[in-house]
C-alpha cells in the first residue's frame, strides 16, 4: 500500500483493481487515482476457454487475481455483477467466477465493491445501454491510451475500476471530489477531454 496521506490522514492516492468476470475471458484493469487525476497502470485479459474443466478455470481466476493483487497492491477491488440472463447454467458459472475473484481479494484483505453493468456504462459514457466500443472509446480519451478492438474485454474490466473512482466522496478532504459520471468529470477537466459524439 502507498503511504501518501493528506493533512487529515486520508490517502491522497489509491490503486483500484477492476474486474469483469467471465468463464471464457475475464478482463481486468488497474488505475491509480491521485486526487482528481486518473492514470492507467495496466489492463489485460485472462483466457479461460482453453480449459475444459470448470473447476480449473476457477482455479486460474483465483491465481491470476491473487497475482495481480500481490504485484500491484490495490487498495480496493471493483467488480461487475453478473447480468441476469435466462440461462441458469451460464448465470451459475458467472457467479462462481465472480466469487473466486472476490475470494482472492478477501484472502488479501482488499475491500470489494460491486457494480451493475448498467451502472458502469452510465458512469463512463452517460448511457446505460452503451456498447463495448463506446465504453472503450471514452476510456481511451480519459486515460490517454491506445489499444485495438481485441482489448474490449480488458477495457470492460478497466471500466469497472473507473466507475468506482467516479463514486469517491471523502467529506473530510476538500481536495477530492465525487464524480457521478463522465459528464461531471469532463465539466471539471475541460482541458483533458476532446469532444467526441457517441454514435447511437
Amino acid at each position: 500500500m502507498r503511504n501518501m496521506e493528506n493533512a487529515d490522514g486520508s490517502k491522497s492516492e489509491r490503486i483500484i483493481l477492476g474486474i469483469d468476470p467471465g468463464t471464457a475471458i475475464m478482463g481486468y484493469g488497474l488505475i491509480c487515482e491521485k486526487g482528481k487525476k486518473l492514470e492507467l497502470i495496466t489492463l489485460g485479459v485472462i483466457h479461460l476457454a482453453k480449459y475444459d474443466n470448470h473447476a480449473l478455470k476457477l482455479k486460474k481466476i483465483f491465481e491470476r487475481c491473487l497475482g495481480l493483487i500481490d504485484e500491484y497492491h490495490p487498495d480496493c477491488m471493483a467488480i461487475e455483477d453478473p447480468f441476469f440472463g435466462k440461462n441458469v447454467q451460464v448465470m451459475l458459472k458467472l457467479g462462481r467466477a465472480q466469487g473466486v475473484a472476490m475470494a482472492a481479494a478477501l484472502h488479501r484483505d482488499v475491500p470489494i465493491m460491486e457494480y451493475s453493468p448498467k451502472k458502469i456504462k452510465q458512469s463512463i459514457t452517460g448511457k446505460g445501454n452503451a456498447t463495448k466500443e463506446q465504453v472503450s472509446a471514452m476510456l481511451k480519451q480519459l486515460l490517454q491510451f491506445k489499444e485495438s478492438g481485441s482489448f474490449l474485454d480488458a477495457t470492460d474490466g478497466l471500466a469497472v475500476a473507473v466507475c468506482h473512482a467516479f463514486q469517491r466522496f471523502d467529506p473530510g478532504n476538500t481536495n477530492l471530489k465525487s464524480y457521478s459520471g463522465w459528464t461531471a468529470f469532463a465539466k471539471d477537466n475541460p482541458g483533458k477531454i476532446k469532444k467526441t459524439a457517441l454514435k447511437e
